[in-house]
């Protein structure tokens, strides 16, 4: 356990803000250092319904001695007014919200920001699901707040690979291992007053938009290679890929490309179904699911198809919607 006593008192002021768990595994390596932080701000709980992979931070910041406070808002008038009585020489602000003008002017040298991707490349939204869905390596990157988005001076950046085949959770895993090595390296020398930001190559940059729990619907005509690409860019501790079977969603969690299988059939259609996975026809080979959440009340056996047919679905809705205006004119 740490405590106030064992901070680094000619180091930076630092303040901590954010709620997820590269926020948290960020303030354990500041405090691992034994790094100047001197506040801590998280996400309220009442705030974080549609944050992924939430982390709270307030029992580290306590076992530290170290003054902590809930936030719905980062720009409140009262956090910031907060934050200005702490006194900071740098703020970190790491998967929390966007910080306006008045707060980032708080801190003596700046607001620092994390990225995980290799900084100028992979700026902008849903970075972790954009590596997964690239199969590309990463790195954490800790840098300078600007104006602009992920744009600002880089300050230290530590590479991490991600596999072809690697899951959303996994890359996830990845982050914070990178995270955890580059405070080890960098840590250190900003306790020491170092403070050397690298401004970015502006003619790599590249912008990845953002992506929604909608993204994660699942097209059973594409091949099962595409699909499993999704089932494992969209998992956890992200909503999921999903489906549908008769009036029930289906999220799918895990799946694995099966290359053995004999069967063939129509696509869509659920060939096997033994209790513990499913072997589904896809537009182009077998994928058989390992992992479902059925949000409903539907069984799914062999036979079961899973998706809807836009015709057969239009043609049902415009029968009935017939049959309600026949009710209607008697």
């Amino acid at each position: 356990m740490l405590d106030s006593t064992s901070l680094n008192k000619d180091a930076p002021r630092i303040a901590v803000a954010g709620s997820v768990s590269f926020t948290r595994v960020t303030l354990e390596g500041l405090l691992r250092h034994h790094a100047n932080v001197v506040g801590v701000l998280g996400l309220s709980d009442s705030a974080a319904a549609n944050v992924s992979d939430y982390a709270r931070m307030d029992d580290l910041a306590r076992s530290a001695g170290i003054p902590y406070a809930d936030f719905t808002s980062i720009n409140d008038p009262a956090i910031v007014d907060l934050v200005r009585s702490w006194s900071p020489d740098i703020l970190f602000v790491i998967g929390s919200q966007l910080v306006r003008k008045e707060l980032m002017s708080v801190p003596r040298r700046g607001c620092v920001s994390f990225h995980p991707t290799a900084l100028p490349r992979g700026r902008g939204r849903a970075p972790v699901a954009w590596l997964t869905w690239d199969g590309i390596p990463g790195a954490a990157t800790f840098f300078q707040i600007d104006e602009g988005v992920d744009t600002g001076p880089i300050l230290v950046q530590e590479s991490f690979p991600v596999g072809k085949t690697a899951t959303s959770t996994q890359v996830v895993e990845e982050v914070r291992a990178a995270i955890g090595r580059a405070l080890d390296r960098w840590v250190p020398r900003l306790n020491a007053g170092e403070w050397k930001p690298e401004p970015q190559d502006e003619s790599k940059a590249t912008y990845n938009s953002k992506r929604t729990e909608k993204d994660g619907l699942i097209d059973w005509r594409l091949p099962a290679t595409e699909i499993d690409r999704l089932i494992r860019t969209a998992g956890r501790p992200y909503p999921g890929a999903y489906t549908f079977a008769g009036d029930s969603k289906v999220i799918i969690w895990r799946a694995e490309i099966d290359r053995k299988s004999p069967h063939r059939g129509v696509i869509g259609r659920v060939l096997e179904a033994d209790g513990e996975s499913f072997l589904v026809q896809t537009g182009d080979g077998l994928l058989r699911l390992r992992e479902i959440e059925i949000l409903g009340t539907r069984k799914i056996i062999a036979g079961t198809t899973l998706g809807y047919s836009v015709e057969d679905e239009i043609y049902e809705l415009r029968r009935r919607i017939a049959e309600l205006e026949a009710q209607l004119k008697r």
